[in-house]
C-alpha cells in the first residue's frame, strides 16, 4: 500500500477520535471521517500489545491492508480510517479478517456496492 494512502500522525488520527463515528463487531474497531478535500482513502492501522508479539501484530496489519486494497473500488474515497484490531484477530486468517473488515465497512454504509 502507498504511503499516500496511510495516516501516520498522531494529530490525524485524535481528530478522527474526536471528530469521526465509529463501529464495531467482535474482531474490528472502525473509526472514519469524512474529508472532502482528499482523492483517496487513508487508513491508520491499531494493533495492541495484548495481541501478540511483534511479529503476529505485523501479520494483522498486513492483513488489513491488503484487505483494503483488495476492496479499493468498493470503499467510498474520500475517508480517513481507523482499523483497530482486538484480541480475536490474532486467531484469525486473511479471509476471516476481510469478512470481518467487509461486515464492518457494510454496517457504516462505507461500502459501495
Amino acid at each position: 500500500m502507498k504511503k499516500a494512502y496511510r495516516l501516520k500522525k498522531n494529530e490525524e488520527f485524535q481528530l478522527v477520535f474526536k471528530k469521526g463515528k465509529s463501529f464495531a463487531n467482535r474482531q474490528l474497531v472502525l473509526y472514519f471521517i469524512n474529508k472532502e478535500d482528499q482523492q483517496h482513502f487513508r487508513i491508520g492501522l491499531s494493533v495492541s500489545k495484548k495481541i501478540g508479539n511483534a511479529v503476529v501484530r505485523n501479520q494483522i496489519k498486513r492483513y488489513i491492508r491488503q484487505a483494503f486494497l483488495e476492496l479499493d473500488g468498493q470503499v467510498s474515497n474520500p475517508y480517513d480510517f481507523i482499523i483497530i484490531a482486538r484480541k480475536p484477530t490474532k486467531d484469525m486468517d486473511f479471509h476471516q479478517i476481510k469478512k470481518s473488515l467487509i461486515h464492518v465497512l457494510s454496517k457504516s454504509s462505507l461500502l459501495v456496492k
